[in-house]
């Protein structure tokens, strides 16, 4: 018994890239620098789909969702990687773990659904223009974004308090660079069947049917568009979700090879480097997709712009 709560006295040590020294001063500049532009490039959407009564939409109302999730989501993992990149302490507590753990798994989980909720919304703008402001009113919108929260935190709950139920026998070194489930399950010293399977058949949901749904969506979008006489209506059509199936591309693909590809230890680095690819780069590059490929945005950055200068 004692040995088997070991692991909850001292906590975890957290390998991450401990083997590659050189690697990991790059790795601390380099994240540094992205994690200070996911806080701004993020606050910046927030703040300007307030602030602009022409992004008062469903589409920006989703977009700050995403940008507030990201910037949680990211700052429920950085701080932590950037402190154990800066020394030679790689320990985290039993506590910081299952937060850390329950935290990041939500705020995952959440953007998962959240993303399929913003194609559906593109489905909408597109495919049914005329009705889109009765299909998609306030109440709507709010419901479904508050869906996607719950279902993303009562996930991450269940999976959570499976996981850290396992028997560990006192190991308590994960090969990773933070707290995630397929890392935590080579740690179990037992039979892990059923949490394999809760963890294929929560990842059907939260990342496999939204998926499906993207797909659905997106396949009655290109019929529409495609039946627009006019290149401009098209480009304006493909414009208003490019951005958005830009992001899904670069989520759902990082995300579904971590989870779903079969686990063997040739692949552990490859899932690390997957791993920073969606919980660190994505965060960061969403603002700067959203802003580069939409003239709302960079109509209302200009707009605030100018009227702080004018007001100078």
């Amino acid at each position: 018994m004692e040995q088997k709560n070991e692991s909850s006295v001292t906590g975890f040590i957290l390998l991450g890239f401990s083997d590659r020294l050189q690697l990991e001063l790059v790795l601390f500049v380099v994240l540094l620098i992205f994690y200070i532009f996911t806080l701004l490039g993020n606050t910046t959407i927030i703040a300007l789909s307030y602030l602009d009564p022409r992004l008062h939409t469903p589409m920006y109302f989703f977009l700050s969702n995403l940008s507030f999730l990201d910037m949680c989501y990211t700052t429920s993992i950085v701080p932590q990687f950037l402190f154990n990149l800066s020394g030679a302490d790689k320990s985290i507590s039993f506590g910081g773990c299952i937060v850390q753990l329950y935290i990041s798994l939500a705020l995952g989980g959440t953007e998962c659904i959240l993303l399929g909720v913003m194609a559906f919304d593109c489905y909408a703008a597109v495919c049914r223009p005329l009705h889109y402001t009765v299909i998609m009113h306030p109440r709507l919108c709010a419901l479904m974004a508050s869906a996607s929260w719950i279902t993303g935190f009562a996930n991450s709950l269940l999976q959570t308090v499976l996981v850290f139920l396992l028997p560990r026998c006192g190991r308590n070194k994960l090969d990773h660079f933070f707290c995630e489930i397929p890392p935590f399950l080579k740690l179990a010293c037992v039979d892990i069947t059923v949490n394999v399977y809760v963890t294929f058949f929560a990842g059907v949901i939260i990342l496999l049917t939204p998926v499906a749904l993207i797909m659905f969506s997106y396949g009655r979008i290109v019929r529409a568009v495609l039946r627009i006489k006019s290149t401009a209506g098209q480009r304006k059509a493909f414009g208003t979700c490019g951005s958005h199936l830009t992001v899904v591309s670069l989520f759902f693909g990082t995300a579904i090879s971590v989870y779903y590809q079969p686990s063997s230890n040739n692949s552990q680095d490859q899932d690390k480097f997957m791993s920073l690819f969606y919980t660190v780069i994505i965060p960061m590059t969403n603002p700067f997709i959203y802003t580069l490929r939409n003239r709302d945005v960079k109509g209302a950055m200009k707009k605030v712009l100018w009227k702080d200068s004018d007001s100078r």
